[in-house]
């Protein structure tokens, strides 16, 4: 497996693919980075040589922030609505949908598993 901006990447995909398993590259971001370093899409991870993956980590690392570096700008904003206390934050901070979607049904993606509250039993 190679080992690109600290994450692995399987060796019998073909790299257009593969680049996809970096948190934060998608399938138009992939193409574009291929396109860049000049690097057949349908060349497969294995085949790839040492310079070629060289020159992919360069790229990715000057103009993509991905993996760990993402993760944390991504928390960073939402603790940063948290924090000031915008109608967003709230709703992140109490587990709710954040865009503008209907709660009365559906939204169990957020809010998690039904509480049944007051169920009476029978004499």
């Amino acid at each position: 497996m190679a080992r690109v901006a600290g994450a692995d990447i399987p060796n019998e995909k073909r790299i257009e693919i593969a680049l996809t398993y970096i948190y934060g590259i998608g399938l138009s971001s992939s193409k574009k980075i291929l396109q860049a370093t000049t690097i057949d899409p349908n060349t497969r991870v294995k085949d790839l040589t040492e310079h070629e993956i060289t020159r992919l980590r360069e790229t990715i690392e000057q103009q993509y922030t991905v993996e760990g570096d993402l993760r944390r700008e991504l928390a960073m904003n939402i603790k940063r609505l948290m924090d000031i206390g915008s109608y967003r934050g709230l709703r992140h901070r109490r587990g709710l949908p954040v865009r503008g979607q209907r709660t009365r049904t559906n939204s169990r993606t957020r809010k998690g598993p039904r509480r049944t509250i007051g169920r009476k039993s029978k004499k």
